[in-house]
């Protein structure tokens, strides 16, 4: 069953790359859905970063970076497996 870890604040298409405040933990090699009115993308974490720093993981409140292979939007919620 999946878990909501967090939503989605802002997108940065130029560079594919979703900013998400974090409601859970994260970590690089976690498993993730997104999931919104018109997004539904599954995909592993690569990279988490966190004020432009690599990090190997994020806690509940971070406000994290991460690449996601296809545009996400505002509001889009973050679920782990």
């Amino acid at each position: 069953m999946a878990k909501e870890v967090g939503k989605v604040f802002a997108y940065y298409s130029n560079i594919g790359v979703a900013a998400i405040k974090l409601s859970g933990a994260l970590k690089v090699g976690d498993t993730i859905a997104i999931k919104g009115h018109t997004t539904d993308i599954t995909q592993r974490v690569e990279s988490i970063q966190i004020e432009h720093e690599k990090v190997k993981e994020a806690k509940k409140g971070d406000e994290i970076g991460i690449k996601v292979s296809d545009r996400v939007r505002l509001n889009d919620v973050v679920y782990k497996d």
